[in-house]
């Protein structure tokens, strides 16, 4: 089979990417397949009961370590609180009073807690040789900007890729909100390439209890499905600006990385950016040309959907003109 041009370009850059799962508790993150063969893969989650084996030769290298890691210095095991989701498993306790408005409160319940080994990520680089972090992605259940600011500065500049699941409502006690891992991400050289909202019904269970006593066929299967939840939580993507490889004046080896997780994100006009700016420094030649050429491939085979998406607004005599200018070679 033919090499797709993200394959190429790492191979001719003899790039291995480090892809960092914290909160590894299902497979590894389907948008990091297309690389994986390439990757070096390390996962975490202390919680094991819904952990799973990586498939043999899925990645270049791969580890899955049954640990927590923490932004605390200097401890060999962190406070765990098991939940009776193991999604929902934290070195947080659950915010009760917070959760009680929510149907899936249940979800938090603790059923026990546990001292569970724990290392900091930066011990985690070095005990494994990684050198660096190129994607990381962060779900412990509230603090997930502390966990990234806890590595060292050289580790953390060079991280391109964060993938955060902050919190908009209080679900653990002081926990990493939204609206601040926001703020500081953005003032510290990334941008926000993809948000999807999750959340939960807002309806206390004490309610439902209530409901069911006098409605036999009301479950919260029902519910849930015929409810809008309301926002909870948020799945963020940021990757780093230009103006941040330039400013730390990163290597070729990292606008090949960003450029490929551009890619893989569909941020195609970005993807253009980031070669234009590897030609501006470093000069033209085949690698850059590749990644010019491969991105603009993918705007022509997506201008369709593009359009479609639009067309509902657009008025019939504009949309005939705009087909005619979008089909136009």
């Amino acid at each position: 089979m033919k090499p797709s041009a993200i394959d190429r370009v790492l191979a001719e850059c003899n790039i291995h990417p480090v892809l960092v799962d914290i909160g590894a508790s299902d497979k590894p993150p389907p948008i990091w397949q297309t690389i994986a063969r390439h990757s070096i893969y390390v996962g975490f989650d202390p919680d094991s009961r819904e952990m799973r084996e990586l498939p043999s030769g899925s990645f270049y290298k791969g580890f899955v370590l049954n640990q927590a890691i923490t932004s605390i210095p200097q401890v060999d095991g962190v406070n765990f609180f098991l939940t009776h989701s193991p999604f929902c498993s934290s070195v947080l306790p659950p915010d009760e009073a917070s959760l009680d408005h929510y149907l899936f409160a249940d979800s938090f319940a603790v059923e026990k807690q546990a001292t569970v080994p724990a290392m900091r990520l930066d011990d985690v680089v070095s005990r494994l040789a990684l050198g660096e972090i190129d994607w990381l992605k962060i779900d412990s259940q509230g603090t997930d900007l502390r966990l990234f600011n806890s590595l060292a500065d050289g580790i953390r500049t060079r991280v391109l890729a964060l993938d955060v699941e902050p919190g908009l409502i209080d679900a653990y006690r002081g926990e990493d909100l939204f609206s601040e891992t926001h703020r500081e991400l953005l003032q510290n050289g990334f941008w926000l390439s993809n948000l999807r909202t999750r959340g939960a019904v807002r309806m206390r269970s004490s309610t439902f209890d209530q409901v069911s006593e006098l409605d036999r066929d009301i479950i919260q299967d029902r519910i849930a499905k015929s409810v809008r939840p309301s926002p909870a939580w948020v799945e963020a993507r940021y990757l780093r600006t230009t103006e941040w490889l330039r400013q730390n004046d990163l290597s070729k080896h990292a606008y090949a990385l960003l450029w490929t997780f551009a890619m893989l994100d569909r941020q195609f006009g970005f993807a253009l950016d980031v070669a234009m700016e590897w030609e501006k420094f470093f000069g033209a030649g085949d690698t850059p040309r590749l990644m010019r050429t491969e991105a603009l491939l993918k705007i022509r085979r997506s201008r369709g959907y593009a359009f479609a998406g639009l067309s509902s607004l657009v008025p019939p005599r504009l949309k005939r003109s705009a087909q005619r200018l979008i089909h136009y070679r």
